[in-house]
């Protein structure tokens, strides 16, 4: 169902996909792109795949979505994980692409319902894995 404000439709897989992640945890992350103005499935990172892993997945000059499953142990001794979205949006990017990323990102957003950390990230820096901890705490 394509939005009027941004013109996208997000694919049924990518809901499907978020839900086995969310409930079943058969991924890691899962990196989202925008082809021909609906949203759909780019990769999927097995359970797994490290941090590394997905930032190596992130292509460097081209915007994407995604989520990783973040597991970390509290300093209470208590495993934890929470569902990060990361808007990506890298500064060699086209123009045009970050504008229709950005504008279709919280209508895409909100069909992934259990989202827990959002983050935006324009260079691998902004999203380092000290970063992510540091937000998931």
């Amino acid at each position: 169902m394509a939005n009027a404000a941004s013109g996208m439709a997000v694919e049924d897989e990518c809901k499907l996909k978020f839900l086995e992640l969310k409930a079943k945890r058969n991924y890691r992350f899962i990196i989202f792109k925008i082809h021909e103005q609906q949203v759909v499935v780019d990769k999927l990172g097995g359970p797994g795949e490290t941090y590394q892993d997905f930032t190596a997945a992130l292509p460097a000059n081209e915007c994407r979505y995604a989520v990783f499953d973040f597991d970390f142990t509290t300093d209470e001794n208590c495993q934890k994980s929470k569902i990060f979205f990361i808007a990506w949006a890298p500064d060699g990017s086209r123009v045009r692409s970050k504008m229709v990323y950005a504008s279709s990102k919280d209508r895409f957003k909100r069909e992934l319902d259990g989202i827990q950390v959002e983050l935006q990230a324009t260079d691998p820096s902004e999203m380092s894995f000290d970063i992510i901890k540091a937000r998931a705490y």
